[in-house]
């Protein structure tokens, strides 16, 4: 059976969907590690609460928080970033 072409192709997709979810998860905690470096440094020791919020979003949102953070001014910016990003998510799983 493990000599099959079918089981060799299977286990050879499996590796692959493996790996690609690997890859994709180390890239979202690259992103989550950087972001929170940057945040930290920028406003400080950041709230646990927001910190929670920010583990919560997703590779794409990380990478526009990452670009968005640079036009931020007060600790408040996050909040108001959060609120809207939170809020689109929220509606996007509505609509979905």
């Amino acid at each position: 059976m493990q000599e099959s072409v079918i089981y060799q192709d299977i286990l050879q997709k499996g590796l692959q969907q493996g790996l690609q979810q690997g890859l994709q998860q180390g890239r979202q905690e690259e992103a989550l590690s950087l972001l929170m470096r940057l945040l930290t440094r920028r406003f400080g020791e950041v709230d646990p609460q927001w910190q929670e919020r920010v583990r919560g979003l997703s590779l794409a949102q990380l990478e526009e928080l990452s670009e968005a953070l640079l036009d931020f001014e007060r600790v408040t910016d996050l909040t108001i970033w959060l609120d809207e990003h939170q809020l689109e998510e929220n509606s996007d799983r509505l609509d979905g």
